[in-house]
């Protein structure tokens, strides 16, 4: 059997209807390269105990979205004049999230799953990075073709002691970069793992967490297979969430 992974969804909605959706390239990649079994575990926004969600999943894959944290949730005013929200999705994750790393669930989150680790833990984040004094325009060209708007285009610097730096043997990595949002307080109990040129915190890790539990502001499920980096972190994932099923079955 393979490992039971949760991958979160976006509650969006469509013509007149709402509907619980997940990007293709997440499942494909964790399917591909964590060697799970991937399922969808709708935006429920507190329907459902959190207590039966942690049992019954080996991991959780928090994906990036084009919407964001809504800002009253890190106690900032809301910024942007138009922004895309999805309320079901932050009460669902935020209150999640400490529940499954306490329990030594394995969660890996990406782009916006990073920024909502972050906030379930505390911080705070940039609404528009490009308009922070210092701070680079991290946004994609949209009129460029996929694989150009997703192809590496800056360096992060490595924590030395980080568990990156330990997992890719390496100081520096290079990734793409397709976002507008940032952390500007990391909370309390987050480890800083990569850093981008500008300073902003790309990748942390949960400190104390039982198991893997690792965030990234970039898109490493693009194709992963044919980037290392992006294969050794889900391949590394995959790995906690099969001891997660094996720790279960006892």
């Amino acid at each position: 059997m393979k490992p039971l992974v949760a991958i979160i969804s976006d509650c969006r909605e469509i013509g007149l209807h709402y509907y619980h959706m997940v990007g293709d390239k997440y499942v494909r990649a964790v399917e591909r390269c964590s060697g799970v079994l991937p399922v969808l575990l709708p935006a429920f926004a507190g329907s459902i105990a959190i207590d039966d969600l942690v049992e019954r999943f080996d991991g959780v894959l928090l994906t990036g979205s084009y919407s964001n944290v809504e800002p009253h949730r890190y106690g900032r005013p809301q910024r942007k004049e138009k922004d895309l929200n999805d309320p079901h999705r932050d009460e669902t994750v935020l209150p999640l999230v400490p529940a499954l790393v306490s329990a030594g669930v394995p969660v890996f989150g990406i782009c916006r799953g990073f920024q909502e680790m972050n906030v379930a833990y505390g911080g705070t984040l940039h609404q528009e990075v490009h308009k922070v004094d210092g701070k680079h325009d991290h946004r994609e060209n949209q009129q460029d073709p996929l694989d150009i708007q997703y192809g590496p285009i800056h360096d992060l610097k490595l924590a030395p002691d980080g568990i990156m730096k330990k997992l890719l043997n390496t100081d520096t990595i290079r990734v793409n970069s397709l976002h507008s949002q940032g952390i500007d307080d990391l909370a309390p109990s987050l480890a800083v793992e990569a850093i981008a040129p500008d300073g902003l915190v790309e990748a942390y890790r949960v400190q104390n967490a039982k198991q893997f539990a690792l965030a990234v502001q970039w898109h490493p499920e693009w194709k992963a297979w044919e980037n290392p980096v992006s294969m050794a972190l889900f391949n590394a994932f995959g790995e906690a969430c099969k001891a997660r099923m094996q720790q279960r079955k006892v």
